[in-house]
């Protein structure tokens, strides 16, 4: 008869390079595992270097660093662990998940399918395996699998056919809209009537953000447990078997707005403690693109390590500087106001006899330019990082200032567009009703970059509900200008946004990092030569 064994996930948070940190991290959870009685604990892919090393794979040390930490974690562990980390072999470099037991030799598995596409770049580092792995564990066949193996059919059945009655799967597997449904649906038709365990990362690390969310499923696909997104957490299921125990759930409904909200706040938490800065600021214009950015930097960080800069010039409003007033009061921040009319006049009249009298948007960028000047001199004298606000709409058609409103170290809203930023907004003021942190005015006026006199967005671009639905075709399905033509978009405007996207491709190339939330984000997804003369029609 056959007794029951636990299992528990280790869905954790690693720090890139960090090796002997992540092999404590390790160990604690273990210790936390083995307290609450784990025949086996399991963590993602790639846990003990971070997820992904990029070229610190390259780095002549690396071997070395990764078996001195496994060494050290070998030799305190009193119960079974998998776990994912870089190793040379044979002169090879490959992805390999190990089983790491008490006293006996280590067992590796190594990746066979390595994914060359969106973000991901393995093929630059690892040679693949080609042998299925599959270990006895408290009479029950275990096929180790990682990641990208899990989503090809032929990977998984070598697997089935080494003996496996149980797969577990090792998981770097970064987060864009739709995912946790994606990954549920696939791998169902992969599972081949097999009980599956998915162990996810959890994190933000540069613009990834990895959502955690790991999840066990039954033999016939059912979702036995389901780990909290975005959050660190050890996950505990029994099995009887190669079969968990415990009723099945129903998938769940994730709430698009509640998840692009939480990734925002953790790439934000992730990239300011990893990167060890005391704290953010940003300026805070009255407009909704900042409101929301501040918002999610408070809820990433805590009010006192926030602070925000009304910059106002002879165009901004009454009711910009009001609103940006009210909302550092409401959210508890620190808030300065520092008029840039002297410094922008005294530019001004140095350029003037160089200039012969025009102004036009020159005056315009200057406004910006002063702005993203005096929130970097104040991120030199604090450390603090500044935090950029334009949003994808705008980084799209080069609706910004190089220098200027785009100087700074981290945009958070970079791959939300605008009528995202809206939703977003509404869905953060409707979780706190009794104390809304984003005035009602600031989501419901007219956009405005506050420039020009009686300026708004839509002077000079299209109605954003428009814009949006162009550009999500255009830069993440790859549609021709003719077939958003088709599709019934006015030819004009077309071509003036295809225009504008390929145009400011130079000005993307320098902007700042912000996390990736889309299965194209500007950045590693999206590689478009800045210099070409490629035809907007077809």
């Amino acid at each position: 008869m056959q007794k029951p064994w636990r299992l528990v996930l280790g869905q954790i948070n690693p720090v890139v390079g960090a090796m002997q940190a992540n092999a404590q991290q390790i160990l604690q959870v273990v210790q936390q595992a083995e307290a609450v009685g784990a025949d086996l604990v399991v963590f993602p892919e790639l846990v003990l270097t971070g997820y992904p090393p990029e070229d610190l794979l390259l780095r002549p040390a690396l071997e070395r660093r990764v078996q001195q930490a496994l060494t050290e974690l070998e030799a305190a562990l009193s119960v079974p662990v998998v776990l994912g980390y870089p190793g040379v072999r044979e002169g090879r470099l490959y992805n390999l998940a190990a089983l790491l037991r008490p006293g006996q030799p280590r067992l590796e598995y190594r990746k066979r399918r390595l994914p060359n596409y969106q973000v991901f770049d393995e093929k630059r580092y690892f040679h693949a395996g080609t042998e299925a792995v599959v270990f006895e564990h408290c009479g029950v066949s275990v096929g180790l699998l990682i990641c990208e193996d899990v989503w090809h059919n032929e990977t998984v059945e070598q697997t089935l056919a080494a003996g496996a009655t149980l797969l577990l799967c090792l998981n770097a597997s970064p987060y864009h809209q739709g995912k946790l449904q994606e990954r549920l649906q696939l791998l169902r038709k992969h599972q081949h009537q097999t009980p599956l365990v998915y162990v996810n990362l959890v994190g933000g690390q540069d613009e990834l953000v990895f959502d955690g969310a790991s999840f066990i499923l039954g033999a016939e696909g059912q979702l036995i447990q389901q780990g909290r997104a975005f959050e660190e957490q050890m996950l505990v299921q029994d099995f009887l078997g190669a079969q968990p125990s415990g009723p099945a759930l129903g998938d769940p409904e994730v709430d698009i707005e509640a998840s692009l909200y939480q990734a925002l706040v953790l790439a934000v938490r992730d990239y300011v403690n990893k990167n060890h800065f005391p704290g953010v600021l940003l300026g805070l214009s009255g407009g909704i693109d900042s409101a929301l950015t501040l918002c999610i930097a408070v809820d990433a960080l805590g009010a006192e390590r926030v602070t925000a800069v009304m910059m106002p010039y002879h165009y901004t409003a009454p009711m910009s500087e009001e609103d940006a007033t009210e909302q550092a009061r409401r959210l508890g921040v620190r808030y300065h106001r520092v008029p840039v009319v002297s410094p922008v006049s005294a530019m001004w009249d140095c350029l003037q006899p160089l200039l012969q009298g025009t102004a036009g948007t020159t005056l315009e960028n200057l406004q910006a330019r002063m702005r993203g000047t005096l929130l970097m001199a104040l991120s030199n004298a604090s450390g603090a990082l500044v935090l950029t606000t334009g949003n994808k709409s705008e980084m799209s058609v080069g609706y910004a200032t190089l220098y200027g409103d785009m100087a700074g170290g981290f945009d958070v809203l970079k791959d939300v567009y605008k009528m995202q930023v809206f939703r977003l907004a509404q869905w953060r003021n409707a979780v706190t009703p009794e104390n809304p942190p984003i005035p009602v005015r600031v989501i419901e006026r007219p956009p405005s970059a506050e420039l020009a006199p009686g300026q708004v967005d839509q002077d000079t671009l299209p109605p954003y509900a428009q814009l949006d639905a162009i550009l999500q075709r255009y830069v993440e399905e790859d549609w021709s200008a003719d077939a958003l033509v088709r599709a019934g978009f006015a030819q004009a405007v077309v071509y003036k946004v295809v225009a504008l996207v390929d145009r400011n491709e130079y000005k993307r190339r320098q902007a700042a990092l912000g996390p990736r939330l889309s299965q194209r984000g500007f950045g590693k997804d999206r590689r478009y030569p800045v210099t070409h003369a490629w035809a907007p029609g077809s």
